[in-house]
Parts: structure tokens; C-alpha cells; sequence
């Protein structure tokens, strides 16, 4: 069973919350601020955490930075009463993976909470599986039927990326930061390059597609 924490100072929240995941069969523990969230997580596996910004002793942005200070990748979710665009930038600094404002939806959480869990657990795996294709990340091959293919480690990683994260559009210059890095001295124009290679060497290919969003940059398609 998903175990799953809940931080927040107000009690009526935690048993929100805590009603809408059980009802979906996820375990839930609850704490009201961040040191006691670090308590629970020392005598419980953890899974994903739902967490507040605003709290007394440790609030969210501190137990986030604590958290990825000590190299522990725990998926977060920060819902927040905080709408500000400042105050998001600051929760995706610190290392957050997916934000909300209250009053939430509730449905919307529980699909943004699969997600987050469907992304670790390919983290965890570090491989991405379609059908019968492959992805796997520590060789940097693609098989498909038995034959495997070795990708040069650019190619490879912009498809590993696009893949992560289906249907979701990343322009060039968001490709170009995290695959080439912010410092590199190459222009975007690579990525399109390498977005063209990409595309001749999986086409035909029935299991995905990298596809251009006119105006706004690339997306991978699942179609099985």
C-alpha cells in the first residue's frame, strides 16, 4: 500500500485530506508541521508528501529544502493558500514537484498525486516501458522486440525526458537548460536538430511520437 503523509497545521485540512485518500485506498499518516513530518518519516516509509507552506516550527519551504539537502527525492505537493507568483517560484526552488492554491480540487489532487507517483516510481526504475518498447535509462537503449538500439547520450536524454512526461510541452530553451545545461554555449537550433533525428529514427514506430506544438515547443505522444 502508497503511504502517504499529510503536513499542515490545520486539523480540519489533515482530516480532509485524509478522508479523500483513504477512500482511495492510499495509507495516510499526518503531522502539523515540518520537524514533526521528519519524525514520522524516521519510523515510517513515506511515498509522497502533501504539504503546506504556512506552519509553526519547520514550514514547508524549509522541510523541502531539508529533504533535498540530504539527496532524498520524496515526491511533494505543495497546496497552499499562497497564490502569488513569487511565492511558487519559491516552492519550485526549493524543490517541490508539483503545486496547488486551496481551496483544491479535490479530484484534481488525486490525479496530480498518480502522476507524481507514476514519475517516481520511473525514477525509481529508471526505465520507461510502452507497449513492448524499453527505455532504460543506465544503458541508454531503446528495445523494441528484442533488437535494441544505442542512442547518443543528447538523443537519449531529450527522449527519455519527452517520455517522462507524455503530453506535456517543454519549448527549446527549457530542453536546451536541462539536457545541455544553462551554461552551455550551444544555441537552441539543437535541439530541433536533435528533436529531427529523433523523429527519423522512431518513425513508423506505433507505440509514441514526438510531436511540435506550434509556437510553444515539443511534446511525446503515447498512442497504446
Amino acid at each position: 500500500m502508497i503511504n502517504i503523509l499529510v503536513v499542515d497545521d490545520d486539523k480540519n485540512i489533515r482530516l480532509l485530506f485524509k478522508t479523500v485518500l483513504e477512500a482511495e485506498k492510499y495509507n495516510v499518516f499526518t503531522a502539523e508541521n515540518g520537524k514533526k513530518a521528519l519524525n514520522v518519516m524516521e519510523s515510517e516509509h513515506i511515498d509522497l508528501v502533501i504539504l503546506d507552506i504556512m506552519m509553526p516550527e519547520m514550514n514547508g519551504y524549509e522541510f523541502t529544502k531539508v529533504l533535498r539537502e540530504n539527496d532524498n527525492n520524496l515526491p511533494i505537493l505543495m497546496v497552499s493558500a499562497k497564490q502569488l507568483p513569487q511565492d511558487k517560484r519559491q516552492a519550485f526552488l526549493v524543490g517541490t514537484d508539483d503545486y496547488m492554491t486551496k481551496p483544491i480540487d479535490e479530484m484534481e489532487m488525486l490525479l496530480r498525486i498518480k502522476a507524481l507517483l507514476r514519475r517516481a516510481q520511473i525514477a525509481s526504475d529508471r526505465k520507461i516501458t510502452i507497449g513492448e518498447v524499453v527505455v532504460d535509462y543506465d544503458s541508454m537503449t531503446v528495445t523494441k522486440d528484442g533488437q535494441v538500439q544505442e542512442l547518443p547520450q543528447k538523443e537519449f536524454l531529450l527522449l527519455y525526458k519527452l517520455l517522462s512526461y507524455p503530453g506535456k510541452i517543454f519549448t527549446r530553451i527549457q530542453l536546451m537548460d536541462e539536457i545541455w545545461g544553462m551554461d552551455s554555449d550551444t544555441g537552441w537550433e539543437t535541439v530541433t536538430v536533435h528533436i529531427g533525428r529523433l523523429r527519423k529514427r522512431f518513425d513508423g514506430w506505433e507505440e509514441f511520437s514526438i510531436e511540435s506544438v506550434r509556437g510553444l515547443g515539443y511534446k511525446a505522444v503515447k498512442k497504446i
